[in-house]
């Protein structure tokens, strides 16, 4: 089974830089997009033999999710059931026989880091979230985190610490994740990998020389280690500035 997730980073303006050519290529039974910036109504995707699940934020042009998926879901639900984080169409749960998908969108911490305490009290209730789910099965999820965990994940860890996304506090966030019995797939196979990254900056020439962040994850309950095919980042791929990154599971 392949999954992909995807930040687009505006669904309307990646449908225009070959959404759909790159998405009928990669042929996944999983398809989960972060950063749509969109409402109801406004894009109406032809994608034959996919079920599909959006979760809009109430301010227009802002954040949200989707999800697509070759087999429907026996059950899709929208936030994590906290009013204060639910406004901003951040998640989507399909629950499938044997595992709960998550598509998430974490809160940037954004300049100054403004928006530091609030995406603590996130980080908090997404994995109280995440843990209540696994009481019932295990538990996939994947999208754009905000977070470089270690110093490898990004080109420039010195000048970047204390920024949004390389945080001690966004860190540790992460590393309480993991500790909680969840994996990072792409670190599962490649422990020591440097320089693969899965967000450029729009400025710089960032992309050109390779000076990006590994901030997209797929995150999966320690009970589904023996499932795992394999891991990738599609750095060649364009059309936003994240690119998509992947999950084979058996």
């Amino acid at each position: 089974m392949k999954l992909i997730s995807w930040n687009v980073n505006g669904l309307r303006a990646c449908v225009g830089k070959g959404f759909l050519e790159i998405f009928q290529k990669l042929d996944a039974d999983i398809f989960c997009l972060q950063e749509t910036k969109m409402q109801a109504g406004q894009l109406d995707l032809d994608l034959p033999g996919y079920y599909q699940y959006y979760n809009y934020a109430d301010k227009k042009g802002y954040s949200g999710t989707a999800l697509f998926t070759k087999k429907e879901p026996l059950n899709v639900t929208y936030g994590i059931g906290v009013d204060v984080h639910d406004h901003e169409g951040r998640v989507i749960t399909a629950e499938f026989e044997d595992f709960f998908f998550i598509t998430v969108y974490v809160p940037n911490s954004q300049n100054e880091l403004a928006r530091l305490d609030y995406r603590m009290e996130w980080e908090k209730d997404f994995l109280a979230y995440v843990k209540k789910l696994e009481e019932t099965k295990p538990v996939i999820y994947a999208g754009d985190l905000n977070v470089a965990h270690n110093e490898i994940d990004l080109k420039n860890p010195k000048t970047n610490h204390h920024n949004a996304g390389f945080t001690d506090e966004e860190r540790a966030a992460f590393s309480r994740v993991l500790a909680s019995g969840m994996i990072d797939t792409y670190r599962y196979f490649y422990p020591d990998k440097t320089d693969i990254y899965s967000w450029w900056s729009y400025r710089f020439h960032a992309r050109e020389k390779n000076a990006g962040w590994r901030i997209d994850y797929f995150v999966v309950s320690e009970s589904l280690k023996d499932r795992l095919v394999s891991a990738d980042i599609h750095t060649s791929i364009e059309g936003s500035d994240h690119c998509p990154v992947e999950l084979v599971i058996k």
